[in-house]
C-alpha cells in the first residue's frame, strides 16, 4: 500500500463504549490536505473461527439466531478472543465450548476484516483437523446453539445454494476447501 493513501488521525472522541462494541468519531487529515471532521469508527473485539473436521470427516456446524439480522443462520464454530488470550487459544476454547470437540490440528488459514471501512477488529480464521468429541457444550447465557455435521460435498452445496449467511464464514470455508484440495 502506497504511503500517500493513508490519512493522518488528528483526534478521536468516544461516542460509546459498550462491552462489544465501541463507537468513536476520529477527526482525520486526507494526503492532499482536506479534513474530514467525524469518520465513525466501530471498535469490536477481534474474533476466531474454524472450519473444524472430526475424525470422521465431517464439517461441524452450529445454527444459532441472530438477532440484528433476524435470521437463524448455519455457522462454523468461533467467538470473541478474549483479552491478551491468543487467537489459536482462544480457536481451541471456542470449539470445546460450542461444540464439545477437542482436535488434534490447528492451521491458521487467512486473518480477514469483517468491515475496513467502519469497524477496527480482524478474524483469525483456523482449519481444525482430528477433532474427537471429549465433553459435553459449555454455551454462554445468551447462546443456543444446535451442532450439524456434514459431508464436504453438502457444505460445498450449502455455499453454492447461498445457506450460509455470515460473510466471514464463507471465506474461512473456502479458503479451507482450498486448502484441503477440494
Amino acid at each position: 500500500m502506497s504511503d500517500n493513501l493513508k490519512w493522518t488521525l488528528l483526534s478521536s472522541q468516544y461516542v460509546h463504549k459498550g462491552p462489544w462494541a465501541t463507537l468513536r468519531a476520529d477527526k482525520c487529515q486526507m494526503p492532499d490536505g482536506r479534513i474530514v471532521p467525524e469518520y465513525f469508527v466501530l471498535e469490536y473485539p477481534n474474533w476466531v473461527n474454524a472450519v473444524a473436521v472430526t475424525q470422521e470427516g465431517k464439517i461441524l456446524m452450529v445454527r444459532q439466531y441472530r438477532h440484528a439480522a433476524n435470521i437463524v443462520s448455519l455457522e462454523i464454530p468461533g467467538g470473541v478472543i478474549d483479552g491478551d488470550e491468543k487467537p489459536e487459544d482462544a480457536m481451541r476454547r471456542e470449539l470445546l465450548e460450542e461444540t464439545g470437540y477437542r482436535f488434534d490440528s490447528m492451521e491458521p488459514l487467512c486473518t480477514i476484516y469483517a468491515n475496513p471501512s467502519t469497524a477496527n477488529n480482524k478474524t483469525f480464521c483456523y482449519l481444525a483437523t482430528g477433532g474427537v468429541k471429549v465433553q459435553e457444550q459449555e454455551l454462554d447465557d445468551h447462546e443456543e446453539l444446535i451442532i450439524e455435521e456434514y459431508t464436504i460435498d453438502e457444505v460445498k452445496q450449502l455455499l453454492a445454494d447461498n445457506k450460509i449467511a455470515q460473510a466471514l464464514h464463507c471465506t474461512s470455508l473456502f479458503y479451507a476447501l482450498g486448502k484441503m484440495g477440494k
